[in-house]
């Protein structure tokens, strides 16, 4: 074992959302410490610049290596279409795993009927996604969803508000047959229940699993993976202060 293989795993969100993936993160590799990070300060990346976001995921990084992590899981589709591509290019040895909207899975599941995939405007906007429709975006509508993510910010992950807000998303494709929702966001992650409510039985399909499968795949590949029986770790932090921590633990645990 050298040292590095006992160092964190970084992850980084514009806020709490990261923390669907952390969670799946830790039930995959419970022997592995992580580092993650809310820019809760900077929320939403969704609705900035694809420069903005840039700059925002190079500082995140920066402090996250700072700190001594072994690679960087962003836990953003917005700053994984934005800024993926330059911080590989920056940092060529270090494992980097981005999200992507799960359209490849929930292509899969397409009968005849539609695919409502829900995502920010920057995620919406993004090259990646674009080759993504082009390859599995038969059926599929794309949805933005500006001000979704922060009902969850607030842990509004339910109510009259935030049903409204999804009705008027979904409401219009409601006498059709849909076959899937892509939760192209972190945060969306956390709105299952409610989603489950308002679309009984449609497949809810979001790329936390497939993000951390390829961690962990990274992780091997380079010699990386902590030993087995080693002590995982979570350590949390976040720009907008006690208040944001708070809420990431209370999703944490959830």
């Amino acid at each position: 074992m050298t040292e590095n293989n006992r160092a964190p795993v970084g992850m980084f969100d514009s806020g709490v959302g990261g923390i669907s993936v952390l969670r799946e993160a830790v039930r995959e590799l419970p022997q592995e410490r992580f580092l993650f990070f809310g820019d809760t300060l900077n929320a939403p990346y969704g609705t900035k610049s694809r420069e903005q976001v840039q700059a925002l995921s190079r500082q995140a990084v920066e402090m996250l290596l700072e700190r001594g992590c072994k690679a960087i899981v962003i836990a953003c589709n917005t700053a994984t279409s934005a800024a993926a591509a330059g911080l590989r290019a920056a940092y060529p040895h270090l494992p980097i795993i981005g999200m992507e909207p799960a359209l490849k899975p929930a292509s899969l599941l397409r009968r005849g009927g539609v695919i409502l995939s829900l995502a920010t405007p920057g995620t919406i906007a993004g090259e990646k996604y674009a080759r993504l429709m082009a390859r599995y975006g038969d059926g599929v509508v794309s949805l933005p969803c500006p001000g979704l993510m922060e009902f969850v910010e607030r842990l509004e992950t339910d109510g009259p508000a935030l049903e409204a807000y999804l009705m008027r998303q979904i409401g219009p494709y409601a006498s059709r047959q849909i076959d899937a929702v892509v939760l192209g966001c972190t945060h969306y992650v956390f709105l299952r229940p409610v989603l489950n409510r308002l679309l009984p039985g449609v497949p809810l399909i979001d790329g936390n699993e497939g993000t951390v499968r390829q961690l962990k795949t990274r992780l091997e590949e380079m010699g990386l993976r902590a030993p087995a029986g080693s002590e995982g770790s979570v350590e949390l932090l976040s720009s907008g202060g006690r208040d944001a921590l708070e809420s990431m633990e209370k999703l944490l645990h959830a």
